[in-house]
């Protein structure tokens, strides 16, 4: 499977004072992305909330490496570089690229999927992971330590 992508144009709420998509922009766009990924393989808000799982982001890192302006379309790809081998830990990744194909910037985000109940990290719903599984590998790709294992990611 080749990397799961989504093209946003950029809005004037995504924009700061100096015409630029702000940085929470970027934040924005790649929650988006990782969340239709899941709704176009069939996981759902509606699934989050009956299997009491939800995505809890630990680390968030952006490399910004050109100005994308309003009214630009990007698209953000969607890629998996490191889980764990219980599959409740994550390291997923986004590239940003602007319509004349310039990589604009790179999202990383490190997290876990958290038993809302429990309020611990924990292996998703076998829906879930068997999704998250589905989703191509980039980057040098880590096996991150188990839910119930001290994180070094």
């Amino acid at each position: 499977m080749s990397a799961y992508r989504q093209t946003f144009t950029v809005r004037w709420s995504d924009c700061d004072a100096n015409g630029h998509m702000a940085n929470t922009a970027y934040s924005t766009l790649a929650i988006e992305t990782r969340i239709g990924y899941l709704r176009s393989r069939g996981w759902t808000f509606a699934d989050f909330q009956e299997s009491r799982f939800g995505p809890v982001i630990t680390r968030e890192e952006i490399d910004y490496l050109r100005e994308v302006r309003l009214g630009e379309d990007v698209t953000l790809d969607f890629t998996m570089q490191g889980l764990s081998n219980d599959q409740a830990r994550f390291r997923m990744a986004h590239e940003l690229v602007r319509a004349d194909g310039k990589l604009v910037a790179r999202v990383l985000v490190v997290g876990g999927w958290m038993d809302l109940t429990r309020r611990k990290l924990a292996p998703p719903p076998e829906k879930l992971a068997a999704i998250i599984r589905e989703l191509p590998r980039s980057g040098e790709w880590v096996v991150l330590p188990d839910a119930g294992q001290a994180q070094r990611a």
